[in-house]
């Protein structure tokens, strides 16, 4: 679909952002393993999570959807169906990873299979720390999708260090040390999302500036009554459009504060953003707000790289994309994990703010430009990347004459975006 979108006179009122999907994923899965009810509040209706519940199905869980909230009736580590057919992880990375985990420890066979775009991404990343722990799994030549899991009947715990930041493959690694006969570690220099932990009270220990996280095999996890806070990721691209947008004044209800995923906010700040939270609560272990933003004189200067990019992988497009508003420059460095995304971001990003009229200079591991006030509105592509979508259908808010195509994609994590931005 090619959605033609009008500049705004400004975005007012209050706003709710969809559930976080790291935690709607892992509430899933958790609470699939438990032995119990799970009951979850404000579960992500985003494509991915829709997934991981498919999958979850597919395996014999009984999932029930009243309202607002969704029951997962808990078979137990032990208690999963061989599927009747190969279950599909769609678009999303984190279901056929993080499913990985849990399937490896099965003893029944299974097959992951997901879309042409996830049948690309890298699962070499969790093959080979899997491989370790005894799992029978294996992948194409290229070590991607679809994946093959063989019957194991216990897997070997390890100590693995991270050789690239990942809370998928740490949480995949953690979710199959559930199998293994003792005690299984991950160690991570530079910290990444922590919700698996969080939601399995695990062990977290420091080991000078690195972190171990412990999980012990054979425990039952007991059910528990979970709400969803909204996805920081989903809210920056309101807190952006809010921040360009002139005459603009917004209020988003309920966002995840997690503080391995609020980095965007202090990047936000350093551009000068006007933003302010409020109202901070703990539900269940995850921190939660309410986050005011107005529309502000934007400077940029950004320099994202590092440690950093980590923190930031999800928001760089559409931090990209709010520099383009401010004065200065940005430049993203070791950033080249996001040739691995749904897309290849890097060349998604500077093939779009070319054609707005940006110089831009590409690099293996990211891209550099300076600001500048006479864009250009044009046809962008979207490349079926949501993130990418969402980015430049907030440019476009400002920048007339800009058509974005494959504007559906935005499904994959935030049905009714459009709507949210008055597109």
């Amino acid at each position: 679909m090619d959605l033609q979108i009008h500049t705004s006179n400004g975005l007012q009122g209050e706003r709710s952002i969809p559930g976080d999907k790291s935690i709607s994923h892992r509430a899933l899965m958790i609470g699939a393993l438990a032995e119990g009810v799970t009951r979850i509040r404000g579960l992500s209706s985003a494509a991915d999570v829709k997934s991981t519940l498919a999958c979850l199905k597919g395996l014999g869980v009984q999932i029930d959807t009243t309202g607002s909230e969704t029951i997962v009736h808990g078979k137990g580590p032990r208690g999963f169906k061989r599927p009747l057919a190969p279950l599909d992880a769609g678009n999303s990375g984190t279901t056929m990873r993080l499913l990985s985990g849990i399937l490896s420890g099965q003893r029944f066979d299974t097959t992951i299979v997901g879309d042409p775009s996830l049948s690309k991404r890298p699962m070499k990343r969790i093959i080979e720390p899997l491989r370790l722990m005894g799992a029978n799994i294996s992948g194409t030549a290229d070590f991607t999708a679809p994946l093959q899991i063989s019957s194991t009947y216990s897997l070997r715990p390890i100590e693995y260090e991270l050789n690239l930041p990942s809370a998928q493959v740490k949480s995949t690694i953690l979710l199959a040390g559930l199998y293994a006969d003792g005690v299984t570690r991950v160690i991570e220099e530079t910290p990444t999302r922590d919700h698996t932990e969080r939601m399995l009270g695990l062990s977290v220990q420091s080991r000078g500036k690195k972190r171990s996280i412990e999980i012990k095999g054979g425990q039952k996890i007991s059910p528990r009554n979970c709400r969803v806070p909204g996805d920081i990721s989903a809210a920056t691209f309101l807190i952006a459009a809010a921040s360009i947008v002139h005459n603009s004044q917004l209020t988003l209800r309920g966002v995840g504060l997690n503080k391995t995923r609020t980095a965007v906010l202090d990047v936000f700040r350093k551009m000068h953003l006007s933003l302010n939270v409020q109202n901070e609560v703990d539900e269940g272990g995850e921190p939660m707000g309410d986050i005011a933003v107005k529309t502000s004189d934007l400077h940029s200067d950004i320099m994202l790289k590092g440690e950093s990019v980590a923190m930031l992988i999800d928001e760089i497009p559409m931090l990209a994309v709010t520099s383009m508003f401010g004065e200065g420059s940005f430049t993203l460095r070791d950033a080249a994990e996001l040739r691995h995304k749904e897309s290849d971001r890097i060349s998604a990003i500077v093939h779009n703010l070319r054609r707005l009229g940006l110089q831009v200079e590409e690099y293996p591991d990211g891209f550099a430009f300076e600001s500048k006030k006479d864009l250009i509105g044009r046809e962008l592509e979207s490349y079926n990347d949501h993130r990418i979508a969402m980015a430049f259908g907030v440019a476009a808010l400002r920048i007339p004459g800009i058509t974005v195509r494959g504007a559906e994609s935005v499904d994959i994590s935030f049905p009714g975006f459009w709507d949210a931005i008055g597109a």
